[in-house]
């Protein structure tokens, strides 16, 4: 049984629920459509994204940059691979290690690509001052390490959550 929460917070935090569905909905939302404009697939889209800013990764980086698990991302990377979008490359260093690559194409589209949500929301939170983002990135992550604490004890499996990082 739930332990009885006082109105004005119960209120509060139906608005911080509010927020945060509104903000996952609206990310999943314009992933879509942009993907749709470019003939991808949102995950296929935020792959390209990823990729274009940050380089070459191996699918296990990958994986954990998008938050999905690596049979998840083979079966994505494969398909982009078909359509010439990516390519598989093997380390110089360590061939057990497959690191993914955009082709041409891949990079041409990316940078095709003006508006992406992290960027939108990234453009939203340059407009908080260093000490709201400070604030905002601490109560996030501990509101993330909560999440995955009852995920872990209730459901089991827990994915890894946001690193707690330097300001």
């Amino acid at each position: 049984m739930a332990a009885f929460i006082p109105s004005e917070i119960k209120l509060q935090v139906d608005s911080i629920l509010e927020t945060i569905v509104y903000l996952y909905t609206e990310s999943r939302r314009v992933t879509k459509e942009v993907a749709r404009r470019a003939d991808l697939t949102g995950p296929q889209l935020t792959v390209l994204k990823v990729l274009e800013g940050v380089g070459d990764l191996s699918l296990s980086e990958l994986s954990e940059r998008i938050r999905a698990q690596n049979s998840t991302v083979t079966g994505i990377i494969d398909r982009m691979e078909r359509e010439g979008l990516v390519v598989r490359a093997r380390s110089t260093e360590d061939r057990r290690v497959v690191h993914i690559q955009l082709t041409e194409k891949g990079a041409r589209i990316a940078r095709e690509i003006a508006v992406e949500p992290m960027e939108v929301f990234r453009s939203a939170l340059e407009s908080l001052s260093a000490g709201e983002m400070r604030d905002l990135l601490k109560i996030l992550t501990k509101i993330a390490q909560r999440v995955q604490g009852i995920v872990k004890r209730d459901v089991g499996a827990a994915d890894k959550g946001p690193k707690e990082r330097a300001p």
